[in-house]
């Protein structure tokens, strides 16, 4: 698997282990083949990755697993299939190790939240996509846990920054309009997801 990261107007690719530079052009052609279709997205969390440049970037830590991604999956128009792939299977449910395709809308809310905030470190990734059984485990034995749970679907993150309080992610991640934004400040955690815009908790 690779992934691209920016340095500057040029690109940095590593493949297996080894680095090369690339330019923006010869970028999109090794990518083209493996490219797809941009999906439809909400168009504020769009319109503030656009003000970033021509490239979308998603950057986490899991305290779960200690795997870390910072790539770039999206350019010029085009979401990047094996960065996709690489993103799902970092949000898996670590608990089943259970893997399911992240909603593209939930990426990019989240990749513009971030955008926003302006932060340098990553997400701490609490909880991304949960399987039907650790769904019900959970809403178990935890308040707040809901039956038909957006995580069960792909379409949901619980995310912490330590850099940022709750307030501000919440701030951010409501900004970009793309769907419910959960204040935890006991759990110091905020939940996005891109289902109907809303907003809960303090």
């Amino acid at each position: 698997m690779f992934a691209p990261r920016e340095t500057g107007t040029r690109y940095t690719m590593t493949i297996n282990g080894n680095s090369g530079t690339l330019t923006r052009r010869a970028l999109l052609g090794a990518f083209a083949a493996t490219t797809v279709t941009a999906a439809p997205t909400f168009s504020n969390a769009a319109g503030f990755l656009r003000r970033a440049g021509d490239v979308r970037r998603i950057h986490m830590f899991s305290g779960r697993t200690g795997e870390r991604i910072n790539m770039i999956y999206w350019v010029d128009g085009n979401y990047i299939k094996d960065a996709l792939k690489e993103v799902n299977y970092f949000m898996r449910d670590w608990r089943t190790g259970g893997v399911k395709s992240i909603d593209l809308r939930a990426i990019d809310v989240m990749a513009a939240a971030h955008n926003l905030m302006d932060a340098n470190e990553p997400y701490m990734l609490l909880s991304g996509y949960r399987s039907p059984n650790t769904n019900a485990k959970l809403r178990s034995r935890l308040k707040g846990v809901a039956k038909n749970s957006l995580h069960m679907h792909g379409k949901a993150a619980d995310l912490r920054l330590s850099t940022r309080s709750v307030s501000e992610m919440a701030r951010a991640a409501s900004a970009c309009r793309g769907g419910g934004v959960g204040r935890y400040s006991g759990s110091n955690f905020v939940h996005m997801d891109c289902g109907v815009v809303r907003t809960w908790g303090s």
